[in-house]
């Protein structure tokens, strides 16, 4: 495995945290939200990762066919929570029902926020790799000088 497969891997793993932390920010933004263009309160996301064929620039057609190649990160999917939303006891709330209650959306900020340092930590992690990365080369470009 070449170096610059492991850039592609890196790359690919840093998309994918830098969308997983764009869907927590939107669920913490959304948190309080009770009325949606959809109808109903804001319903939480999450991201579903799989293991992704990596982008491999520098390899030949014929090397791509034998070789699986290193596998990187992609998000397959943005699922929406299904679960019934948090109903609270609000009569004078513009959106509440005939008893008083209004849906709210089944958000814990505490969690989103723990999922985010999460997913900024992966994005960091992932940055560090393809730091090394980028020395390694630079040492061999100075070994071949």
């Amino acid at each position: 495995m070449s170096l610059f497969n492991l850039l592609s891997v890196s790359a690919s793993g840093l998309e994918a945290q830098r969308r997983r932390a764009e869907v927590l920010v939107e669920n913490l933004a959304n948190a309080e939200t009770t009325r949606t263009p959809q109808g109903g309160p804001y319903r939480r996301k999450d991201v579903i990762f799989e293991a992704s064929k990596s982008e491999q620039p520098f390899q030949s057609v014929f090397q791509k066919e034998i070789s699986a190649g290193p596998q990187g990160v992609r998000v397959s999917d943005v699922i929406e929570d299904t679960r019934e939303p948090e109903r609270r006891y609000i009569p004078g709330h513009p959106d509440a029902d005939a008893q008083g209650y209004v849906a709210f959306p089944n958000i814990n900020p505490a969690e989103d926020m723990v999922d985010l340092m999460a997913a900024t930590r992966g994005y960091h992690s992932n940055v560090a790799a393809m730091s090394a990365i980028k020395d390694m080369i630079q040492r061999s470009l100075d070994l071949m000088r």
